[in-house]
């Protein structure tokens, strides 16, 4: 590998962002992004020193997808077996491999992981929401993201032989608490 200048391109017409180029990533925007160190490289945070608080975090997201889905999903008899039953257990295990998934995540002691689906008919769609607590130095806001995208996702997979066209949409953080920031919900 060829060591790269400071301020080179990264890419064709894309600068690196850091001092050199006059941008501290740790502090732009007003803003503490924690996962740069002050040369714009990415680093994991040291939560070492932080106290463990329960971590609560809630996201929601939905797949929309076509009446005969929605109806094979409702009725049970989707080619695949119980689409909800195992998007429920892809979910879980979601939120437990986030660490495994997303590099500079810390795996996480979860103590509960709560996925529930909604059908509904217009437009027909699922929606899923997944509710993650744990007892740890930092926040679970990305395992319950990642929840809700693994249980869309198998939903798509199970019901992909009727219906190509379905959609992911709408994946967001709803609430979180504990930690430093406190309690935040979504406007």
């Amino acid at each position: 590998m060829v060591p790269r200048q400071p301020g080179a391109e990264v890419l064709p017409g894309v600068r690196r962002r850091g001092p050199e180029n006059g941008v501290d990533v740790a502090h732009e925007a007003g803003t503490s992004l924690t996962h740069f160190d002050a040369a714009g490289r990415a680093r994991m945070v040291d939560v070492g020193g932080k106290v463990e608080t329960d971590r609560t975090a809630r996201a929601r997201g939905t797949i929309l997808v076509g009446a005969a889905v929605l109806e094979a999903i409702e009725s049970g008899t989707a080619g695949k077996g119980d689409v909800l039953g195992v998007a429920r257990i892809a979910a879980i295990q979601g939120a437990k491999r986030t660490a495994d998934l997303i590099p500079l995540c810390h795996p996480l002691p979860l103590s509960r992981v709560e996925v529930s689906f909604e059908l509904a008919r217009d437009p027909c769609a699922v929606h899923c929401e997944v509710l993650v607590h744990a007892h740890a130095r930092t926040g679970v806001e990305m395992e319950a993201l990642m929840a809700v995208q693994i249980g869309l996702l198998t939903v798509y997979d199970m019901c992909k032989a009727m219906d190509r066209g379905m959609r992911i949409d709408g994946v967001r953080l709803l609430e979180k608490r504990g930690g430093t920031s406190g309690h935040w919900i979504a406007p």
